[in-house]
């Protein structure tokens, strides 16, 4: 076994072994518990927008966009368009890598990878300062519920075109509604690639812990996972995520597809 082999077999070891400790869990929900409360969450900007995620959930998303090298990322959700900035901007590394892999002139200009962002409102301010960002050219935008029929239809038609599709869900967190999107999106999702669930760490949560939004314990991201899984067999929870984060907001939502 070479020296970085038995670094990431180390790595797995020692992960894996974090879910099976309890005071290692119970330290991180409550970290969860407390610092969402004082919406930590809204601390940070990926390459000047603000993205609403833990840190160790932008790790994770990096090292998926990495390993699967989508030339199409799909993302519900899209707020101040941190994480459509995040994913531009793994694209384009990508596209990098590509030119110096070939030995051929960086040209973006004919890449194919893009991300859509799907958002039933995207306030004009938000969209402005997207608009004028420099990765502006690897994004595009659809407004509109991202189960309504026509939405669903127009990231259909894009994704007939790309190869490998990453799907990120980030919108409305009820059941009805991540249920529906995981209906018509995770089918868009190629082998070996995945469907990531944020915030099934509500179902975590206790009963009224979100008072002011319609989703809640009991109907939730999570929820929604467990219906869709028992359907889906093509899709397991790639547990190794998860584990290794400790904190993160989607446990039991990185769904990679094997078949």
């Amino acid at each position: 076994m070479t020296e970085i082999e038995n670094f990431y077999l180390e790595r797995i070891q020692r992960s894996t072994s974090f879910a099976k400790d309890k005071i290692l869990q119970a330290t991180a929900h409550k970290w969860i518990f407390e610092s969402m409360q004082k919406k930590y969450l809204y601390n940070f900007d990926w390459l000047g927008r603000p993205i609403i995620q833990y840190p160790e959930d932008m790790v994770a998303i990096q090292e998926i966009i990495w390993n699967v090298k989508p030339t199409l990322i799909v993302e519900t959700g899209i707020a101040h368009g941190g994480s459509l900035i995040l994913s531009a901007s793994m694209l384009a590394l990508l596209d990098y890598c590509d030119a110096i892999d070939t030995n051929s002139p960086l040209n973006p200009s004919i890449s194919k990878r893009k991300v859509v962002g799907i958002d039933i409102d995207v306030r004009e301010h938000n969209r402005v300062a997207i608009d004028g960002h420099p990765l502006r050219s690897k994004i595009e935008i659809i407004e509109g519920s991202s189960i309504d029929q026509k939405v669903v239809n127009q990231v259909v038609e894009i994704a007939k075109k790309h190869s490998a599709v990453l799907v990120l869900l980030d919108s409305n967190h009820t059941h009805e509604h991540v249920l529906g999107e995981l209906d018509v999106y995770a089918n868009l999702v190629t082998v070996g690639s995945y469907c990531v669930v944020f915030d099934t760490f509500v179902e975590d949560m206790p009963s009224g812990y979100f008072a002011d939004r319609p989703w809640d314990k009991g109907n939730s991201p999570r929820t929604a996972v467990l219906k869709f899984l028992k359907d889906h067999p093509e899709f397991v929870v790639d547990e190794s995520i998860q584990n290794k984060l400790l904190i993160t907001v989607a446990p039991g939502g990185f769904l990679k597809r094997l078949t």
